[in-house]
């Protein structure tokens, strides 16, 4: 029996729902259940190109429109890069334009709608953040939030690390979370009845079964594998870099440092050297004082009588 390919795996998840577009209308309904269900949707870029499964910085989506027009971006996200809310925000932009051909009206608009699961914690700054594992970000006043322009823009997130970890009520969301994140445990996942969930079981063990999903899975995984160790390699040679230049820096500033040091000891040597003949001529003269000689040149009488002495 084959092991189960990785649901998080974006081309795996890629092909349990842009081919069963019923599955993914029970998971855009079940992530965002306090909003009304969508009955059907069409699903707008099915396939998936070969030069995909092995390009660089490439997350592959599920975009699809419902019956009222409205667009969805739902992907799965294992990698956590700095620009990545840029890119979903960016993306999600993109679609709510696109809808718009010249001479349209603006009312025609509909929804453009981004549903992120993350495979990483994402905001874990303060105690309130590390308690919360979903996120809806929509345009709202900063002072008055209940004051909005609509959700024609809305990014939905879940942490599904953190989700798993904290524990929600039983219900949909909390089965797709546990499928995410438990769907190789046979025990869990048997404890989780709804549908939905358990026909994306049904379905990720039908494409486990089959070698060519297998290999372009496992393509997939080595090109994003690749991805991370290009990072690594360029972060560990850019480190390396830095403490070469660093040390010829630290080098060429010792060497200016030791050249000032030279010349300001040099020219205290020179100070002393002056003010030891001022005191030899003084003495010479035999009309002063060791006290008073001391004064006159700024050396100790303890120097003076060195000097009387040679």
């Amino acid at each position: 029996m084959h092991t189960l390919l990785d649901p998080t795996n974006d081309y795996v998840f890629k092909r349990l729902f842009a081919q069963a577009p019923e599955l993914l209308v029970a998971l855009i309904n079940d992530l965002r259940p306090d909003l009304p269900d969508i009955a059907s949707v069409h699903i707008l870029n099915p396939g998936v190109e070969p030069t995909e499964l092995t390009g660089k910085y490439i997350v592959l989506d599920v975009l699809a429109r419902d019956a009222a027009g409205h667009c969805y971006n739902v992907e799965v996200q294992v990698r956590r890069f700095g620009a990545w809310h840029k890119r979903g925000l960016f993306y999600l932009a993109r679609t709510l334009g696109g809808q718009l051909t010249a001479g349209k009206d603006y009312q025609e608009l509909r929804a453009s709608v981004g549903l992120h699961l993350l495979d990483f914690d994402l905001f874990t700054a303060t105690a309130p953040e590390r308690q919360q594992a979903l996120w809806r970000f929509e345009m709202r006043d900063e002072c008055l939030p209940s004051v909005s322009l609509g959700n024609i823009l809305q990014m939905n997130l879940i942490e599904l690390r953190k989700a798993d970890r904290l524990g929600l009520t039983s219900g949909p969301l909390r089965a797709w979370i546990t499928f995410f994140k438990h769907w190789q445990e046979e025990l869990i996942m048997a404890h989780f009845t709804h549908e939905p969930v358990q026909q994306a079981m049904a379905r990720l063990r039908e494409l486990s079964a089959d070698e060519e999903t297998r290999r372009l899975a496992f393509v997939r995984e080595r090109a994003l594998h690749d991805e991370v160790s290009l990072l690594n390699d360029a972060k560990r040679e850019g480190r390396k870099e830095g403490l070469e230049e660093g040390r010829k820096e630290g080098l060429e500033e010792g060497r200016k440092e030791g050249l000032e040091e030279g010349r300001k000891e040099g020219r205290e040597e020179a100070r002393e050297e002056a003010r030891e003949e001022f005191a030899r001529n003084l003495i010479a003269i035999n009309l002063l004082t060791d006290e008073q000689i001391a004064t006159a040149s700024g050396l100790t009488e303890a120097q003076i009588k060195a000097l009387r002495a040679s």
